[in-house]
């Protein structure tokens, strides 16, 4: 069942028809008037977008294999997404429901801004509004711009192709928009945050876990400024939320493990909002808690026994000496005729009916934008790269200790040891360890020296925290990470490579919606291919 926005992919409102007589006489889209404090809290309510990224991004990783066409556990638009494909099939978490959704939160942040203005702004005492209203006009782009444009880099950001910022509500039938540059998109998101973060207040929300509290806002900044290369700013704002003791802001894994070891018991104290380490939740229309839980869906592509042994969840606890037994809560284990998954339960699968009567309605999720765990892992992948190794093994000590039974201490010289004697992954041969080829900014240095082996380690890390929420797509544009496309034989272990995606590849930045190339915005360029067709067997 497709959900359709409200606001077009072209990003315009849908004017309610009107004669040419009374077109000026009355509000162009029939909104209601946002003119008090409480309705801008209100609206504020909908600057968060109800379709992620997630299924899109963590399906176009290195996070998944290709089971084969004897695997009848997938559809036409997952096709597409895996092959890097531009997707022109329709599906609930499709890009186009992506971008319609991420602007449709765009405006409602833009009415907010318009409306604290109106109502004369700081001096009314809507500081805390205005830096909502800010940090999710903020959000919203980023997220475009990471999943629809190519990665940052300074070098090139000035003649890379951005999204449109939207600042102002919509007042025209038909807006025309410029997709303007990625420096451009980059440096207003730099001012939105700026101004929100003095005035971030989380006095007013009934439950603060579901809006930009203080150290949810750091830690979006702390990501921000990781991604926009400017790493002491990233440290500074990470410093914010964790502070030199971060343990009480980290999830509570060992408490995890004396739970009752069910499903929809974990999942959902994953997502509890009393826990200090869930800094931002978010709900979403999505199907992730199906493809990454006990279920079939999807499961031609999937996160299974080989990639966990060789490449994920317990290939890295060989760095501290032990195997899946030794985390406290480890990853669960599905091995059927068309099902091999091991997976960490995370996201809670959710539905939400329309009809009880028919049951048919949406697939809907609860995940964690921002924790503690994630924001730790940052903060270390900010200090290796400004050479703080110190600072960085001791935050990489604490996730490990964190997450792990008695793990053996993280030093530099063991973590350089263990990636000098690790092989690079190749298609049919995985291991953690795969080319990084980052902007120049990072300067890595020589091939598995220190500062790569230590990057190698923290990106190794934070693969296994986000497994299962597409962040891990992110590192692999920012770092120029190439991904083979593979097909596992019955046994399991790779047969055949199917496609390469390669340094610079431009499907690396997912194709702008159809409906919006329409309308006249730019599309991603790709080399000569149309992208329509998927090339999987």
């Amino acid at each position: 069942m497709k959900k359709i926005n409200t606001l077009v992919l072209a990003f315009a409102a849908l004017f309610t028809a009107v004669s040419c007589d009374t077109f000026l006489d009355r509000m162009p889209d029939n909104r209601a008037e946002v003119d008090s404090q409480q309705k801008i809290r209100a609206l504020l309510v909908s600057a968060y977008p109800s379709t992620d990224y997630m299924l899109v991004t963590e399906f176009m990783s290195d996070n998944v294999d290709d089971y084969g066409k004897n695997n009848p556990y997938t559809d036409r638009f997952i096709d597409q997404v895996y092959a890097w494909d531009d997707v022109t099939e329709t599906d609930n978490e499709d890009p186009e429901s992506v971008w319609g959704s991420s602007y449709l939160a765009i405006a409602c942040a833009n009415e907010a801004i318009q409306a604290i203005e109106a109502l004369g702004g700081a001096s009314a005492g809507l500081q805390a509004e205005m830096a909502e209203a800010l940090l999710c006009r903020a959000y919203n782009h980023f997220i475009l711009a990471n999943v629809f444009c190519e990665a940052y880099n300074p070098a090139t950001a000035d003649k890379a192709l951005g999204v449109p910022y939207i600042e102002t509500p919509e007042t025209m039938l038909k807006p025309e928009y410029e997709r303007g540059t990625l420096a451009e998109v980059y440096r207003k998101i730099e001012r939105d945050i700026e101004a929100a973060l003095p005035y971030v207040s989380e006095e007013y929300y009934v439950v603060p876990k579901y809006h930009f509290n203080v150290k949810a806002a750091y830690a979006f900044a702390a990501r921000f400024y990781l991604y926009y290369e400017k790493f002491e700013k990233s440290l500074e704002c990470a410093n914010k939320v964790l502070g030199s003791q971060p343990a009480a802001l980290l999830r509570d894994w060992a408490y995890q493990a004396e739970m009752t070891q069910d499903y929809e018991v974990l999942v959902n104290h994953y997502i509890e909002t009393t826990l200090g380490c869930n800094l931002l939740l978010m709900t979403a229309y999505s199907k992730m808690g199906l493809a990454f839980g006990p279920y079939s869906v999807y499961s031609r592509y999937a996160h299974g026994e080989y990639l966990a042994n060789t490449e994920t969840g317990i290939a890295i606890t060989d760095l501290w000496g032990g195997n899946n037994d030794t985390y406290y809560n480890g990853m669960k284990i599905y091995a059927a005729t068309n099902l091999d998954k091991t997976i960490f339960w995370r996201l809670p699968y959710l539905f939400e009916y329309t009809d009880p009567v028919a049951r048919i309605g949406y697939y809907r999720t609860v995940y964690p934008a921002f924790t503690g765990d994630m924001t730790l892992l940052e903060r270390a992948e900010a200090n290796v790269i400004l050479e703080n190794y110190d600072d960085a093994v001791k935050d990489m000590n604490a996730w490990v200790k964190n997450i792990a039974m008695e793990p053996r201490e993280l030093t530099v010289e063991r973590i350089e040891k263990y990636f000098t004697n690790t092989k690079y992954t190749v298609w049919d041969t995985s291991s953690v360890m795969k080319h990084l080829h980052p902007n120049e900014a990072i300067r890595l240095g020589p091939e598995r020296g220190t500062k790569e082996c230590m990057l190698q380690c923290v990106l190794a890390l934070k693969r296994v925290e986000s497994l299962g929420s597409g962040l891990r797509w992110f590192d692999i544009k920012r770092y120029n990470i190439e991904v083979d496309r593979r097909i596992l034989n019955a046994a399991g272990r790779p047969a055949k490579k199917t496609d390469t995606l390669v340094q610079n590849d431009p499907r690396r930045a997912v194709q702008i919606p159809p409906k919006v190339r329409a309308a006249g915005l730019k599309a991603n360029p790709r080399n000569g291919a149309t992208g329509t067709e998927s090339t999987n067997e």
